[in-house]
């Protein structure tokens, strides 16, 4: 699969923040984050703060892997029962997610890596199981739901420590800088912008910390060959007045915008280049 730009992508162009300070990322982090399209930020949730989340998480999940199991060959789009499960916005049905999303962590990246006005775009919990271990294909987020602007923030957050085995994220850096790529549906787990890409890094990640990349980083995981499930939760934070772009790219232009502030779900989490309290 060679790199060439998704249909909506025109004159893309990077766009970095010039806050006056940083709050959670170092001015070394910032500039790794914006030269390569990924950082790690290691140790700045606690286990406390981890600990209740992931209570309140596993019970969705759980709920999530059984509702899979009643399913025709046990699969729903690109979650399967036994090999990967998804379950969206559970900040509407949790407020411990809720304010785990809004914590000052978050906020704090959201003013460096950012801008001004943010707010919570996506939120879903990925946890990879062993008993059908599949790998994730190379994409962008951004090649899933067409989002302008194209740049938005992931923040990977692994609820168990994320290795090589197990299935942690791997990245191509420096392809963000381009925009969206396109991409095709592979079965049986998605869409796919690359194949077997040069220079790709893996980046294993303890409890406790961040793995952040943009929304443009193409980015897989591996499959996990432990004994154990890799839980993560992942939170995705978009600049105010974001808009999903509808329609079908490979039939020409989009045929509607949405605005991306849905009021239950899509928060605010910075205005006015300050973090708001959790």
């Amino acid at each position: 699969v060679d790199p060439r730009p998704h249909p909506w992508n025109e004159e893309f162009a990077w766009q970095r923040p010039t806050p006056d300070g940083y709050l959670v990322v170092t001015a070394d982090q910032a500039d790794a984050f914006h030269e390569r399209g990924y950082v790690l930020i290691e140790g700045v949730l606690d286990a406390a703060t981890l600990d209740e989340v992931t209570a309140a998480v596993d019970e969705r999940a759980e709920a999530t892997e059984a509702f899979l199991r009643q399913m025709p060959d046990e699969r729903l789009s690109i979650a399967e029962a036994g090999a990967i499960l998804f379950s969206p916005h559970a900040v509407l049905a949790s407020d411990v997610a809720r304010r785990f999303a809004a914590h000052p962590v978050f906020a704090g990246l959201c003013h460096d890596l950012v801008g001004d006005d943010v707010r919570l775009y996506w939120d879903q919990l990925v946890y990879k199981q062993p008993e059908k271990p599949r790998h994730f294909p190379w994409h962008q987020d951004n090649g899933y739901t067409y989002v302008e602007p194209q740049q938005y923030l992931t923040c990977w957050v692994p609820l168990t420590d994320a290795t090589v085995d197990n299935g942690c994220p791997w990245v191509v850096p420096g392809l963000h800088l381009g925009g969206t790529l396109a991409h095709t549906y592979v079965e049986p787990l998605g869409h796919q912008c690359l194949e077997n890409p040069e220079g790709a890094v893996p980046v294993p990640a303890a409890v406790g910390g961040v793995v952040v990349f943009s929304s443009l980083t193409p980015h897989m995981t591996g499959p996990n060959t432990t004994d154990e499930v890799r839980r993560t939760y992942i939170l995705q934070y978009a600049p105010d007045r974001a808009e999903r772009l509808d329609g079908d790219p490979s039939k020409g232009s989009p045929t509607g915008r949405s605005r991306q502030n849905h009021p239950d779900r899509q928060f605010p989490v910075v205005v006015g280049g300050e973090p708001v309290p959790a």
